[in-house]
Parts: C-alpha cells; sequence; structure tokens
C-alpha cells in the first residue's frame, strides 16, 4: 500500500469524517456507517456486556474504540496493519483521545507471535474478566489473511490464559501460602555448583508409567556405566525398592498429595537431592534435615523471589507434568544425550502406574469391604474419557485428554531442546521424538550465584510492606511487579465468588499478609 491511493476521506450525513478503502477497481468502500458512524459505533459497544478486555481488528476512523473508551471501562486493543495505511488516517482523523488514554494499545503491523505475547501479557482473567473481538468488517476483508491470522494468535492466547487462569482458580491461595512457608527453608546454597565442574553427559529421566516395570534392567545397566539418574517424585519408590540410586529426585506439585510419593522410601538417607518447585507443600523439606534444592517454575511470585531475593535456577514447567519439568532440568545441567524411562504417557493394559509406586500402598489402606482396592485402581483409570487412538488401530494402550497433551507438549520441548533424546522402548504411547543439532550451545543457568544480600525474614517483611502498600488505580513498575505476584491468589478467590475488582484486590492483599504474618508467628 501507499499514502496516495490506501484510503479516500467522505462525509458521513452527520458530517463525520469517515475512511473508505479505495477498492482495486477504484470504488471506495466506506469502512462505517455514511448515516451516524459514532450511533453505530454505540450500539456495537454496548453488546460487550461486562466484559473487560476488548480488541478491535481494524482501526478505520476509531469509532469503536471512542465508543468503548467513552461507554465502558475496559481494556481496548486495535490491531491493525500497513503503516502507510495508518499514517493516512493520522493525517486526516484526531486519534489523540485513544493515543493519549492507558487503556487503550494500538498494534501495527505485529507478528503472530507478537499478538499472542501482547495478550497473554496483558489479558488477565482474574482482574479483566471476560475478552470479546470485534472486526471492522470492510476492512478484515480487504486484509483477509492477515486478520485471519491476528485472530488465530488472539484465539491462541486465550485459550493458554485461560488454562492457565483455571489453574490458578484451584491452586492460587496454596501456591503463595506455600511459596512463603518455603523461604525459610531456601536460604541455603544448592548442589546445581557442584556440577559446574563436571557436566551431566548422559542423563536418564524415570517416569512412573506402566513400562518402567520392564525397563528396570536396563535402567540398572545406565546406572552401572555412570549416567545421571533424574527421577520423577512419582517412580522414587519404584526405582529405590530395586536397588537402583538415583542422582536427583524432582517434585512440582504443590498439592500435600505429594507427601505419599515418599512413604516408605529414604532418599534422604541415601543423600538424594530432592529437586523442589519453591510452590511445593513445606512438608517436604520437613521429612529430614536434608536441604532440599528449589527451582522457580512458572508462578511469578517465584520470579520475582529469584529476581529480587536470591536466584533460583528456573525449570520449564509449562508441560503441566513432572516429566517434562525433569527433561528442563537434564538440559540446564547439560547433558547433551538423554533417554526417558517410564514415559508412557498412557495407561497400558489398564495399569495406570508402575509397580512400587505410591497408588497401591495408597488404596490398600483406603480399602473397605464396600470399595475393594481393585474398585479403587478402577474408579482411578476410568475418572476421564479414553479418546481414540490416532491412527484408527487398536491399541494395548488408552490415552486421555490430558496424557496426550503431556506427550504432545514433551515432544515439542524436545523438538526444540539441543539435546539428544530417545525413548527407551515400551508399550505406551509412541513419543514422536526428532533431533537435529543445533548451533547454539546449550546454557546452564543453574549455575549462576545465587547468594542473598538479605535473609528470608527481611525479605519478607519488606514484601508485606509493598503489598500492604498497594494503591488502588494507577500502579507505578514495582507496584505492577508486586500485584503481578498475588494474581494467582486473586484468581482463587475471584473462583470463590468476589467479582468486584476493587474487592478482589482488598481481600488477596488481606490473605496474602495474612499468610505472611503466619509465618512470623503474628497471627
Amino acid at each position: 500500500m501507499n499514502n496516495t491511493n490506501y484510503y479516500t476521506f467522505l462525509k458521513s450525513r452527520n458530517g463525520e469524517t469517515v475512511p473508505a478503502i479505495i477498492h482495486q477497481d477504484g470504488n471506495a468502500l466506506p469502512l462505517h456507517s455514511m448515516i451516524d458512524p459514532i450511533r453505530e459505533a454505540q450500539r456495537l459497544v454496548s453488546t460487550t456486556g461486562k466484559t473487560d478486555f476488548v480488541i478491535f481488528l481494524g482501526l478505520g476512523g476509531g469509532f469503536a474504540a471512542l465508543a468503548a473508551l467513552e461507554l465502558t471501562n475496559s481494556n481496548i486493543v486495535v490491531i491493525d496493519f500497513g503503516k502507510d495505511g495508518i499514517a493516512e488516517l493520522f493525517a486526516n482523523r484526531d486519534y489523540s483521545k485513544l493515543l493519549n488514554n492507558d487503556r487503550v494499545s494500538i498494534l501495527i503491523d505485529l507478528s503472530e507471535e507478537e499478538i499472542k505475547s501482547f495478550i497473554m501479557e496483558n489479558f488477565i482473567p482474574a482482574l479483566c474478566g471476560g475478552i470479546k473481538t470485534f472486526p471492522l468488517r470492510t476492512r478484515v476483508e480487504h486484509d483477509k489473511l492477515k486478520f485471519e491470522k491476528a485472530a488465530a494468535a488472539i484465539q491462541q492466547a486465550i485459550e493458554a490464559v485461560s488454562g492457565d487462569y483455571s489453574v490458578q482458580s484451584h491452586f492460587g491461595l496454596r501456591w503463595f501460602s506455600n511459596i512463603i512457608r518455603n523461604i525459610k527453608n531456601a536460604q541455603t546454597e544448592n548442589f546445581f555448583a557442584d556440577r559446574k565442574e563436571n557436566p551431566i553427559q548422559k542423563a536418564a529421566i524415570v517416569a512412573a508409567g506402566p513400562s518402567l516395570d520392564t525397563q528396570l534392567s536396563s535402567l540398572a545397566e545406565f546406572k552401572s556405566r555412570n549416567g545421571f539418574i533424574i527421577c520423577a517424585d512419582t517412580a522414587l519408590g519404584v526405582l529405590l525398592h530395586n536397588n537402583i540410586v538415583v542422582d536427583a529426585v524432582i517434585s512440582i506439585d504443590c498439592q500435600h498429595i505429594s507427601y505419599y510419593h515418599f512413604m516408605g522410601v529414604n532418599p534422604y538417607g541415601k543423600k538424594i537431592p530432592l529437586i523442589l518447585d519453591i510452590a511445593s507443600p513445606p512438608l517436604l523439606c520437613g521429612l529430614s534435615s536434608f536441604a532440599p534444592v528449589f527451582f522457580s517454575g512458572g508462578h511469578p511470585l517465584t520470579r520475582y523471589l529469584s529476581a529480587h531475593w536470591r536466584y533460583f535456577p528456573q525449570l520449564d514447567t509449562s508441560g503441566g507434568n513432572v516429566t517434562y519439568a525433569a527433561l528442563s532440568l537434564a538440559e540446564i545441567l547439560g547433558a547433551k544425550h538423554i533417554t526417558l524411562f517410564g514415559a508412557d504417557f498412557s495407561y497400558i493394559r489398564s495399569q495406570t502406574y508402575a509397580r512400587g509406586t505410591y497408588i497401591y500402598p495408597y488404596f490398600n489402606r483406603k480399602q473397605t469391604r464396600l470399595s475393594p482396592t481393585e474398585a479403587q485402581l478402577s474408579a482411578f483409570l476410568y475418572r476421564s474419557p479414553f479418546l481414540p487412538s490416532e491412527d484408527g488401530q487398536k491399541k494395548d494402550y488408552y490415552e486421555t485428554a490430558s496424557l496426550r497433551f503431556y506427550r504432545k507438549k514433551l515432544e515439542e520441548k524436545a523438538a526444540a531442546m539441543n539435546v539428544e533424546i530417545k525413548s527407551e522402548p515400551g508399550f505406551g504411547a509412541p513419543i514422536k521424538l526428532s533431533y537435529t543439532r543445533k548451533n547454539a550451545e546449550v546454557q546452564n543457568p543453574a549455575y549462576k550465584e545465587n547468594k542473598s544480600t538479605i535473609s528470608g525474614t527481611s525479605f519478607l517483611e519488606q514484601y508485606r510492606k509493598d503489598i500492604a502498600a498497594l494503591p488502588p488505580g494507577k500502579l507505578n513498575e514495582k507496584e505492577r511487579q508486586i500485584l503481578t505476584t498475588i494474581l494467582p491468589a486473586a484468581a482463587a478467590l475471584k473462583h470463590r465468588g468476589i467479582a468486584n475488582n476493587n474487592e478482589l484486590i482488598e481481600a488477596t492483599k488481606h490473605y496474602c499478609i495474612k499468610q505472611i504474618d503466619k509465618v512470623f508467628g503474628t497471627h
């Protein structure tokens, strides 16, 4: 496009300047009503309901965005393409009300990934509520492919944010409580620094799928060749009961059921480092005097701790399961060759986990005459619907939506890593692993200096003050950082019925301060 023939400008019946796209055949196609574009925009915006985040595809004369600005409290995003055409719009209409308002963002010529990132960073369901997209149809039809890609990027962002919000609404309070209580246990150095001079070459990642029962001899042989074994917490009992001592065990679940993975085993007596998300249950830290090793997962408070108190290695936990996190751990420890054991991501012949995992003694202890172990195992197996196989063929394993999601996320991560990865033969859903050596070397952020300049108590005291001081309304950069750390807790409180944003923030501040006071013993 160029700035001489993309738009022409017409006068509506009520005197407004209306941009019109010049079609290839020379006809001018108005982007808005030629009678009353302001009233048209107001009618459109009136359909947003309680939506607090509105996206307009196409700027046009800005009538819809201005109506949203005047009639709602929504955050407003305008997406358009073609800087020359935008310059032509700006030269013929006054957009200063949009450009000078903090609630409005105008995105020009962004890529799909940039649009997705922007929405994910700025659409906060706990505070924004719903999200709605309005296409300026004449404008969209003129650059159909670009706007279709933009709409797809928006949808992908919404799905990602919504999935994350759903998890936050369930675990937000527990995450915050766990992190605050773990700070006192997180002041020591960890074992990562010891690997700097002795990086790992070959690593085994051990999950707890049923195939592990048939892979134990191969794993023992791997260990005999000085291989480094990273074990998912669920598989720990299986390996220790078979006299396979692992080099690290990793746990990411914030729920107290994680404790059951360690019942009947003694990883600490064998000096096995326990790698924990700092949002893990504090109970795990108290199982022994052997110091746990903490990392930062995806919670914004763990990122804030790592940036403002002491550095924690950051593991990628976005795959939603511990095997994925273990793969990230092996990567930052510098492993060049990784073998997966027990990574079935499916139920094999009606078996959910390998023998020796927590689930069998757990159900044995719960069984009654009316609810025997077999019935509980069956209910556990069938708690989610099974999916048909991807190739339509009958298989000896069953997949659920969650398990297939976990497998595909792991495949995506493996494909992006500069590491050779293979899976030990099993009977579960086949993992599609591709490997192309990349030029860049694997970075090892685990080795970064992680000493703190202040104590955990001093950090908590200041953090408590920062939460209490959060003002209503516009926030500065530091205040936005503090607010972000408590948003998962806000999502959980909103899920419990607090709808008003001001009330929600105050309730969240009260909850978080109360949890910190409990750590201090002052509540």
